[in-house]
């Protein structure tokens, strides 16, 4: 192969993998703003219970729900292929911060 067409062909392999980069981080782009309107939505159906935890003086945090919880998200991280340890930290990452906002709401 001479010099000139390996340089072509390298330019049409990295044209390529430039399109095919594109292509995927815009798949990345979708996926991320779909999981904001997600948690969104999460978020806005924790503040109702948050509201009805207030308005009975119940506490903020309920441990045997956020166990039950763990263990589920656990099992369908588990059948989707994703690491069920990431799964945890990223539902109790949630939960700390759902905790924090009955908390805020209790008091106010």
């Amino acid at each position: 192969m001479t010099e000139s067409r390996a340089a072509e062909s390298a330019e049409a392999v990295d044209a390529h993998a430039l399109a095919e980069l594109t292509r995927l981080r815009g798949s990345i782009d979708n996926i991320d703003a779909a999981i904001v309107h997600m948690l969104a939505e999460r978020f806005k159906c924790t503040q109702e219970v948050g509201r009805l935890k207030a308005e009975y003086r119940l506490p903020p945090a309920d441990p045997g729900r956020e166990r039950e919880q763990i263990e589920r998200l656990r099992g369908l991280a588990e059948d989707a292929r994703l690491d069920p340890a990431f799964a945890e930290k990223f539902l109790n990452f949630i939960i700390a911060e759902v905790i924090r906002h009955h908390t805020t709401i209790a008091r106010s």
